[in-house]
C-alpha cells in the first residue's frame, strides 16, 4: 500500500522515506504530530490514516507509532493499543515526563532498587496519602 491510497489532497502532503515511513510534510503541531483538515474537522493525520486505511479505532484505544516517528502515517507502522501499552512501549531514554506530567530531571528522579526510574513528586504524594490513610484507619479502630 502506498500514500496514494489516501484522499488526493492528503496524499500530496506525504513523503515516503528509506525506512518506509509515510512522513507528513503538512502542518505539524508542537508535539510533532501531523494535523489535517478533513470533512470540516482538523484531526491528527496518523489517526485519520489509520481510520481510512485500516478501520475504526476501537473505543478506549489509541494509535501507537511502532516506528516511534510521530509524523509517520504508514498503516503498517500504526497499531491500536491501550494507553498503558502505548506508554510502556516508549523507550525509557525517551521518557521525559511521568504520566502526571512531572519532568524526569534533577532531584525529581527516584531510582528504585531494580534500576527503574520513578517520579519523586508522585512517589512522595503516594506515600503521604498512604500515611494519611493509615492514620485515619488507626483512629477509627
Amino acid at each position: 500500500m502506498m500514500p496514494d491510497a489516501l484522499p488526493p489532497r492528503m496524499a500530496s502532503k506525504v513523503r515516503v522515506d528509506a525506512n518506509g515511513c509515510w512522513l507528513w510534510v503538512g502542518a505539524i503541531d508542537t508535539t510533532g504530530y501531523g494535523r489535517f483538515l478533513f470533512n470540516g474537522k482538523v484531526g491528527l493525520t496518523h489517526r485519520l490514516a489509520y481510520e481510512l486505511l485500516v478501520g475504526p479505532i476501537p473505543t478506549g484505544m489509541e494509535i501507537d507509532h511502532l516506528c516511534r516517528v510521530r509524523a509517520c502515517l504508514a498503516p503498517n507502522h500504526l497499531e491500536a493499543v491501550t494507553h498503558a501499552e502505548n506508554v510502556a512501549r516508549v523507550p525509557v531514554e525517551l521518557q521525559t515526563h511521568c504520566v502526571k506530567g512531572h519532568a524526569y530531571e534533577g532531584d525529581n528522579i527516584y531510582l528504585r532498587k531494580n534500576g527503574t526510574r520513578e517520579c519523586r513528586t508522585c512517589r512522595n504524594a503516594f506515600q503521604a496519602a498512604y500515611k494519611q490513610r493509615k492514620r485515619s484507619e488507626a483512629l477509627t479502630t
